[in-house]
Order: structure tokens, then C-alpha cells, then sequence
């Protein structure tokens, strides 16, 4: 059995830990003991790295003590401990101790792998302020004047400029700062960044006061975030001198601002916390962000200063090592119900002051839209209804159309009319069965001969006729178009092109996926924004099956013969598949992992989650639909999104406009993605 697809490092992560051992003060021998231990742990759940606190092998607050030679030299001996221990233990240990460098004393973080020092980082900034008297005891790192020490019978690079690669994972490449060295204008961590460092590793000791953990958190966030990077913080915790402070023990893991672990406070135990950090996504989201490579460039001088050193790993490539990390099975859409509320008005904030915008600079004060009864047109009337009350227009000056065709269902056209009559809208119905049937007469058709032959051709008659009604009514009412087609049917090509539901003189909908329309809609059902007294037909319409009825279906049946998910599959896998391959680039194969991890069956009784999903997928099903996801994105649809109207971006998942996120020819072939999907095994 092929393990490697079910082992996260197969998909470019690593994961890391961040341990807070119990420590005593000036006692090497315990710390080390306990440094070892928790090693211990991180080797035996798979990690590639650990970080362990600032001078965490003497301790942080031995103030004179490391004047001391018979502490100095005891400190030295625990790193050989922890030297030996490593031959055995296949993670890289990052650990603090004090070390003597021709006659000064240095604040140092040791890097251990493999049986071997591969680097030593001595802290750049001493602070000497409040609480704080480094500068008493120690030498900044600016006052080396060496770039190699001799340790245990061996050469090792010292200085702040090194940055660590594991061999046979390159895109892990970690840099180390002391506690301080975070806390200035412009970090160490910011040059090792555009020195190619996607892991940013901080030893702090840092004692707490009230409100510094927040603090933390911010400096954190803001420079894995600034730098792209993932950042591990570790802090002093038990045992630490309570002389004149206090300790709080905080880990914390970070990737690109967004918090990964964090570890309980004030623990009496030693504790270690682990995440899986997304190495292929960091380094995705530099080469997007041209920005970063500039800047890079501009400190030539610093980043060019840095040294690549090579770190040995054994890593369990060949186990199942699944990933221990929360994957958002909604991506579009917050898992956390006041976070989902932030969203959903902020959402309907860009769509409504996009649409007043166009409208103000346009002149036009009146709006056409059709009015199927299903998702997308409803949330997009709803965008008008709140973009007059804004412009304070009446919202008569929505001129709603809803057009039965030759598949209607009853259900759809009476939730169409009674959406029209809550939103207090102009509202009429138009039957397009008259003109399509001309239509298929001038075309020749069968069914305008009574014949059942219901082809694409019957289809786009209708969807044609549609878009050509609120064309020629814009055009004499004065009026533009309101486009409702959503993100996710312009990604699977699910629109008639041109002269269908592709083209409107400006689509509020352009950027708003599937999955995020329908917690647009229930959001307004729930609050009664926009619409008061309109919850039950909007719930309505949440409950009606997404079909493009155009088909009939049995007669006397009212239920769609066509529904849309057996045809491009399921939205809420799709959607996901077209977040993280529009966003990030990712692999097939990854992506894949990715869905695996958030929708395959793990937990009894864990349905329905958060959002109301009540399915879940395993690994056959989520390389079924991610197939035609990629015929469809890549080979059959680009031509429709090549032309696109005006619409704005919503979110940072992406648009497909040419004028936006995503430029590409619409005769490309799917094969390498197809090929890398191929590759996947089967279900274990």
C-alpha cells in the first residue's frame, strides 16, 4: 500500500513543535533531563522541529550566576547530553543555553540534529530597560568577532545570519531569534524571511505582566503574517525565579497570521504543543506576492549575508502520518458563528457599495433582474433591495421579472413571487414559452414538431430568451442588468454563454461562491436584514433542490429532473476544490489530501457540523468530483470567463475576471492535472 499520499510531509508540511519544559535555576543536569523528554514526545509524533525557551538549559533568571564558570560549564555538558540524545531522536531541537565566545558571554540558541551542533545563534538585542539587565551579563550578537566556534571537537557556524534546511525537505527552512530580537522596529526574522526562511523560531523567556499575552500574540501574528512565514514562539515557564517576576509558560505556533496552537498558561508541567505548518502554501504565497521578492531585494546586502546551513532528518515519509491540523471543510465560509455573521455583512457591504457605485457613475437609478426562486437570484435581489434603501430609491425601481419556462416547477415560480412581494420590488411574470417555441421553429427543432428531444439547444433557448428579455427591458426602461450567476458555476462552466445567464451589464454575484451565497441568504433569514417578515421564504428557497429547470420533468411531477450536483458534482467539494487550486496552485493530489483530511467520516455524531452539512465524502468520491472539476475548470470553461462582466472581488479566494486573479487561455489542455490526479491511490 502506497502510504506516502496518506503522510502529511508527501504534501509539503512539516510538523512542528513548541515545548515549555519545567525547569530549576542554575540546575543543567533537571533542565536538560526534561529538555530530552519533551524531545522525546515531539520525535514520537512525527515532528521535524522543536523549540525550546531562551537559556532554557541553566535558566532565564540566574542574574549573576552566569558569571559563574562551574554553571557555564555544566550548561555545556547538558548540550552535549542533548548532542547524544539527538542520535537517536530524528527532529531537529533548537535549545537555550549561555556560551562563552572568546571572553565574552552570549546569549545562544543552540540547533542539534543528527548528533551534531549545526549552528549556534547568538541574540542580537540585549534589552536593559525596566526589568530587564541582559547587557550586564551578556554580548550582543553584533560583538562577535568570529563567525565559527570550535564545540565538542567540531566547527560550528556561529552568528545570527544562518538559516537552517532540512535536505530531504527543502521548502522547511527555519531561522532562529531570541525573545527581543521580535520585539524591534525591524526584526532578525525579517531579513531570514527574504533570505528564503519560511519557519521563524523565537526563544523567549519572557516573564508575563498583565495584558503581555495579548501582546505577544499581536507581534506574533504580525510578523508570520508580514513575512509570510510560520513563526513558534516559546516563553519561560515553572521554575523560573519569581525574585521580581512572574512566568507564564505560553507557546505559540503561527502561520501567516492565522494562529495554529497555542498552549494552555501557568502549567506546573512541563508541556508541548504541535502544528502542522503549510510550507508549500507560504512558499505559494510569496511567489504570488511579487512584493516580497522587491523588498528582498532591496536589503540585498542582509539578505545575502545569510548562511544556508544543512540539517539531516530521518522523517517518517514512508507511515501514515495523517494531518493533525483543523482543515476548513467551507473554506469560503467561517466555521465560527460570530465570525460567519462578520463575514455575511461584510459580504453584502463590498456587493451593495459596488452596485450604488456603478449605478451612480452610470446615472441609472433603476436595476433589471430575473427572479427564478432559486439561490443566486434571490441573494443577488436581495443586494439590490439593500443597495437602494442606501441610494434612498425607491425599491419599485427594481424592476423584477421572473420567466416561467418549459420545466417551471410550481414551487419555484410561487417562491419567486412571494420573494418579490417581501422585498417590495417592481414584480411581473413574463412566459418565455411563446418566443422559445419560435424559436425552435426557426431552428428546426423537433420539439417544435412535438417531439421529446430535450438537448442542449432546448436548454439554451430558454436561458437565451431569459437574458434577452431583461437586455431589451433595460434597454427601454432604462435600466442595466443585474447579473446573478455565482463563482462557483463560472468555475465549472455551469452557464450559458453569452446570451444566458453568463452576460449582464454588471454582476454582483462574479465573486461570491456557492457555499457563501447560501450563508448570505440564511444570514439574512436569520437577522432580517434587508427583508423583515421574509424568513420562512427565503428558508424556502435554502430547501429547493439547485436545478437550471429546463428540462421537464414526468408529468404531473413538480419535482426538477434535472438536478445540478449529479451532473458537476456535489458544491460544498467543489467549492473547496476551487479554493484551494485558484488560491494557492495547489496539486491535485494535494488537494485531494486536503479533503480528505476535513470530509472524510472521522468521528461518529459529528453530523451535521457547524454549517448544517450533513455528508461526508471519502477518498473515492473526492477524486471522482475533483476529476471533473479539473476537465471542466481547465479545459472545457475558460472562453466563458474570458468575457466576463463587471463584478467586484469579494474575498481573498479569489475571482475569476481576467481584469482580477485569474488570466488564462481558454485552449489549454487538463492533462497534467489529470495525470497528478491519477496518481493518487486508492482508499486505504
Amino acid at each position: 500500500m502506497n502510504n506516502r499520499f496518506f503522510n502529511l510531509y508527501s504534501h509539503g508540511f512539516a510538523r512542528v513543535a513548541v515545548a515549555i519544559p519545567r525547569c530549576r535555576i542554575a540546575d543543567p543536569a533537571y533542565n536538560v533531563e526534561q529538555t530530552v523528554a519533551l524531545a522525546r514526545q515531539a520525535a514520537e509524533q512525527g515532528a521535524a522541529l522543536v523549540a525550546f525557551p531562551e537559556l532554557g538549559l541553566s535558566a532565564y533568571s540566574c542574574d549573576d550566576l552566569f558569571h559563574q564558570k562551574a554553571l557555564l560549564d555544566a550548561c555545556e555538558e547538558a548540550l552535549a547530553a542533548v548532542v547524544e540524545a539527538s542520535n537517536t531522536l530524528p527532529v531537529a531541537m533548537v535549545v537555550g543555553l549561555p556560551l562563552r565566545v572568546n571572553h565574552q558571554l552570549f546569549n545562544c540558541a543552540a540547533v542539534v540534529a543528527s548528533g551534531r551542533v549545526l549552528g549556534l545563534v547568538p541574540k542580537s538585542f540585549l534589552p536593559n530597560y525596566g526589568e530587564f539587565y541582559e547587557s550586564r551579563q551578556f554580548s550582543a550578537a553584533e560583538c562577535a568577532a568570529v563567525d565559527a566556534i570550535e564545540l565538542f571537537g567540531e566547527s560550528v557556524p556561529f552568528g545570527p545570519n544562518q538559516v537552517f534546511e532540512v535536505e530531504n525537505l527543502p521548502l522547511l527552512r527555519f531561522h532562529v531569534e531570541i525573545c527581543e530580537d521580535v520585539w524591534v522596529p525591524v526584526p532578525p526574522s525579517s531579513f531570514a524571511a527574504m533570505a528564503g526562511a519560511t519557519v521563524l523560531v523565537n526563544l523567549s523567556a519572557s516573564n508575563v505582566l498583565v495584558g503581555k499575552s495579548t501582546y505577544r500574540h499581536q507581534l506574533v501574528s504580525q510578523q508570520s503574517a508580514r513575512c509570510m512565514a510560520a513563526y513558534l514562539y516559546t516563553s519561560a515557564g515553572r521554575g523560573e525565579s519569581t525574585t521580581d517576576m512572574a512566568w507564564d509558560g505560553q507557546a505559540i505556533i503561527y502561520e501567516k497570521g492565522e494562529m495554529l496552537a497555542e498552549s494552555a498558561r501557568f502549567l506546573d508541567e512541563s508541556h508541548i504543543i504541535f502544528a502542522d505548518v503549510d510550507l508549500e502554501r507560504l512558499s505559494q504565497e510569496r511567489m504570488r506576492a511579487t512584493t516580497f521578492a522587491q523588498s528582498a531585494r532591496r536589503h540585498a546586502q542582509e539578505v545575502a549575508s545569510f548562511r544556508v546551513q544543512r540539517v539531516k532528518l530521518a522523517l517518517p515519509f514512508e507511515t501514515t502520518l495523517p494531518l493533525n491540523r483543523e482543515i476548513e471543510r467551507f473554506p469560503y465560509v467561517p466555521a465560527d458563528r460570530a465570525l460567519r455573521d462578520e463575514r455575511c455583512t461584510e459580504v453584502y457591504n463590498i456587493q451593495v457599495q459596488a452596485l450604488i457605485q456603478r449605478l451612480s457613475s452610470s446615472g441609472i437609478q433603476k436595476v433589471v433582474i430575473g427572479v427564478s426562486g432559486g439561490l443566486d437570484s434571490t441573494h443577488a435581489l436581495l443586494v439590490c433591495a439593500a443597495a437602494m434603501d442606501r441610494l434612498g430609491l425607491p425599491r419599485t425601481n427594481i424592476l423584477a421579472y421572473t420567466m416561467p419556462g418549459f420545466a417551471t416547477s410550481g414551487r419555484t415560480l410561487q417562491q419567486a413571487h412571494a420573494l418579490m412581494e417581501v422585498v417590495g420590488c417592481s414584480a411581473k411574470e413574463i412566459d418565455i414559452r411563446p418566443s422559445c417555441l419560435q424559436m425552435l421553429k426557426d431552428l428546426g427543432h423537433p420539439y417544435a414538431e412535438g417531439k421529446e428531444q430535450y438537448d442542449v439547444t432546448f436548454e439554451n433557448v430558454q436561458a437565451g430568451e431569459r437574458t434577452n428579455h431583461l437586455f431589451r427591458l433595460a434597454n427601454h426602461l432604462g435600466a442595466i442588468v443585474i447579473g446573478t450567476g455565482d463563482l462557483s458555476e463560472l468555475a465549472l462552466g455551469w452557464c450559458t454563454y453569452g446570451v444566458g445567464d453568463h452576460m449582464s451589464h454588471y454582476n454582483v454575484n462574479a465573486s461570491v461562491p456557492k457555499t457563501l451565497i447560501t450563508h448570505l441568504v440564511r444570514w439574512v433569514a436569520e437577522t432580517g436584514a434587508v427583508v423583515k417578515g421574509g424568513a420562512e421564504v427565503l428558508l424556502n428557497v435554502l430547501g429547493t433542490e439547485i436545478s437550471p429547470e429546463l428540462v421537464p420533468g414526468k408529468e404531473g411531477d413538480d419535482k426538477p429532473a434535472q438536478i445540478t450536483e449529479s451532473v458537476i458534482g456535489p458544491y460544498e467539494l467543489q467549492d473547496f476544490n476551487l479554493y484551494y487550486i485558484l488560491r494557492y496552485g495547489f496539486t491535485p493530489s494535494k488537494v485531494a489530501f486536503l479533503s480528505y483530511s476535513a470530509w472524510r467520516s472521522k468521528n461518529e455524531g459529528r453530523w451535521p457540523d457547524e454549517h448544517g452539512a450533513r455528508n461526508e465524502y471519502e477518498l473515492d468520491a473526492i477524486k471522482r468530483n475533483l476529476s471533473i472539476f479539473l476537465f471542466r475548470f481547465f479545459k472545457t470553461s475558460q472562453f466563458k470567463r474570458s468575457c466576463v462582466p463587471n463584478g467586484p472581488k469579494v474575498g481573498n479566494g479569489g475571482s475569476l475576471s481576467p481584469r482580477g486573479d485569474w488570466r488564462a487561455p481558454s485552449d489549454s489542455e487538463a492533462t497534467v492535472w489529470l495525470d497528478d490526479l491519477a496518481n493518487i491511490p486508492d482508499q486505504q
